[in-house]
């Protein structure tokens, strides 16, 4: 493993010297602390990830966009990618606002070419390494399950599982080559909890679930770690979109 290399996800006060990145967009600890600022934290409250990158999917608004502004805060160069052109363009508007230098793809990650494509975007930016993968993007349809249509069932496993398994996979070798992958997979409180209208969406982050745990045996031998965030509700444009008035005063 490259010098490099180990001083990511160092304590910040371990890992204060600078340096260069070979993806410009972070080059030095200047750089990180302008960053940390920004996002509202000092240097001796946070960790650095100067010269890692991720890939963060779904970020326009909500929570990936947290994940985004938290990931550049903390040093990271970082791409992503979301459906809508026009969201990620203004999204980009507003964190270049903030000093906060971000790549983007628009991809729709229920669609197999799209995955595909995406990954060869992030292959060529990052010079074939990838340090995190975030599988934040994701789908919610809220219908009882007599409702509940074959289109609907697919859109929602192929939005919430397929495309987190698919794009692991893809990513791999890129993963593998930066020595320390990280794969983050937000998933749902719904994958434990039961919940109305969430059957087949608490069925799919369910499955995500139990295939984090499946692939962090399965790779560990290849110094790629994998997580699972369950989060619970949010306060999130998604949230709004739900259409049980419980959940919303909830």
């Amino acid at each position: 493993m490259d010098s490099k290399n180990q001083e990511l996800l160092q304590p910040a006060e371990q890992n204060n010297a600078p340096r260069k990145s070979e993806v410009v967009i972070v080059e030095d600890n200047e750089v990180c602390e302008r960053n940390m600022a920004s996002s509202g934290a000092g240097r001796d409250e946070r960790w650095i990830l100067a010269g890692a990158t991720a890939l963060v999917t779904g970020r326009s608004k909500g929570i990936g966009r947290a994940i985004v502004e938290e990931l550049v805060g903390f040093g990271s160069t970082v791409h992503t990618c979301a459906r809508s052109e026009a969201e990620l363009s203004r999204c980009q508007e507003e964190l270049t606002a903030k000093g906060l230098a971000v790549s983007f793809s628009v991809c729709d990650v229920s669609v197999r070419t799209d995955r595909e494509e995406l990954v060869s975007r992030v292959r060529e930016l990052f010079g074939g390494k990838l340090n995190i993968l975030v599988n934040n993007a994701g789908l919610t349809l809220s219908k009882l399950t007599l409702e509940t249509t074959t289109s609907d069932y697919t859109q929602q496993i192929v939005a919430n599982f397929e495309s987190c398994f698919h794009l692991s996979q893809l990513l791999h070798p890129l993963l593998k080559a930066f020595e320390r992958g990280s794969i983050i997979n937000i998933s749902s409180i719904s994958s434990y909890l039961a919940y109305p209208y969430l059957a087949v969406y608490s069925a799919a982050k369910g499955a995500m679930n139990q295939f984090s745990k499946a692939l962090a045996s399965d790779w560990a031998g290849d110094n790629i770690r994998i997580n699972c965030v369950a989060p619970g509700l949010t306060r999130t444009p998604l949230l709004e979109e739900h259409p049980t008035p419980s959940v919303k005063e909830t």
